[in-house]
């Protein structure tokens, strides 16, 4: 039976989206609701930024439907939670707000999500040689923890098909983990955001007349609901006796999330290098990067998420060796850090070389 609702959850959530979408996008023409064109862009086209609405419909419909009869007294909390960004998400696409204003909003839906889902860290597994926490420090590395995977999702949404398909590698790596540790609960929610996710990303990515991105409304989302289910990874898996526990739960949820965490520690270390503020808009991304050397959309995603699957295999080769859970921590940074370079190496490399068959040295005899 759960199997059933689990598999129900992702088609009820890909149906709805699909549907959904064309609907959405003429009221979207209709209206002229566009995101503002900048030069930073890195589309050519103006492009309708209502695809969250389409996000939000799906996995909120598919979570509410297939978990009915289903004991989940999280789940009210956490769609008040997503309710709070649809609406926070929806009036940046349409007007654009400030980022103390979002982060206010941020911090209050973590909030209800924590104190009234009691969705939030109890151990820390050992990290730092610290396990069970006190509820203060829990409410502060709890928000801080999902104040940041909402911000890291919202800010690697640069490219078509790029925070989805990381979305769907988180939320489906999450699913499948719940489900077979007997968590059906968050197996369905995890499936029902993977659902309404990949048909968005077929929109987004091979999408023309029909073409939309996610814009704030989606990234807040989906930041959200993987923050969720990060904490309850952890949570599940402080009982290192039950079946298919994973003893360095930390490690392996940071190695799930790694891309969209590692490129916003490294593009505002560039930019406070740079001596410009840390929100401060520019091209440093890896998927910006990528996009140098490569110019489709599509071959970038793919490689930032095979990527990303790369890392999380090695974390669970890691997980599997037993080695200490911080130096799997350390293990698990350097890989991701050492990737997120690499389009950088290569970018200076071809740099030098253009420089230097443009200026011969001359040869004297």
């Amino acid at each position: 039976m759960n199997l059933v609702l689990t598999i129900g959850a992702f088609v009820i959530g890909f149906i709805l989206v699909m549907i959904s979408i064309p609907s959405i996008i003429r009221v979207a023409h209709a209206k002229h609701l566009f995101e503002p064109f900048n030069a930073r862009k890195v589309h050519t086209k103006i492009v309708p930024p209502m695809g969250g609405v389409a996000i939000f419909i799906g996995f909120t419909i598919s979570s509410i439907i297939a978990t009915d009869g289903i004991s989940f007294d999280a789940l009210k909390y956490i769609i008040a939670s997503v309710i709070i960004m649809f609406f926070i998400g929806l009036k940046d696409d349409l007007m654009d707000i400030s980022a103390r204003k979002k982060l206010m909003v941020q911090i209050f839906a973590a909030v209800i999500l924590i104190t009234l889902g009691n969705v939030r860290f109890t151990n820390l597994h050992g990290v730092l040689g610290a396990n069970e926490i006190g509820f203060g420090v829990s409410l502060v590395l709890s928000i801080f923890a999902m104040v940041v995977i909402i911000n890291a999702f919202n800010l690697i949404d640069g490219i078509d098909g790029l925070a989805s398909g990381l979305a769907i590698l988180a939320a489906g790596a999450f699913g499948s983990w719940f489900y077979i540790a007997g968590h059906p609960q968050f197996a369905i929610l995890s499936f029902a955001l993977v659902g309404s996710l990949v048909g968005f990303f077929i929109y987004n990515v091979f999408g023309h007349r029909n073409k939309l991105f996610m814009g704030d409304t989606g990234s807040l989302i989906i930041g959200l609901v993987i923050s969720a289910l990060v904490v309850k990874f952890n949570e599940f898996n402080i009982d290192k006796t039950v079946p298919y526990a994973i003893s360095a739960a930390p490690a392996v949820s940071f190695a799930i999330i790694i891309v969209p965490l590692i490129d916003t520690l490294r593009v505002m270390t560039i930019r406070i290098s740079n001596k410009k503020s840390p929100f401060s808009a520019d091209n440093n991304h890896i998927h910006h990067r990528l996009l140098k050397l490569l110019t489709s959309h599509f071959k970038v995603t793919l490689i930032i998420i095979t990527a990303n699957a790369f890392i999380i295999a090695f974390a669970m080769m890691l997980n599997y060796l037993s080695l200490n859970i911080n130096l799997q921590f350390i293990l698990v940074f350097l890989l991701g850090v050492g990737i997120s370079f690499i389009p950088s190496i290569v970018l200076k490399i071809k740099s030098t070389e253009k420089i230097k068959a443009s200026n011969p040295i001359k040869q004297y005899s």
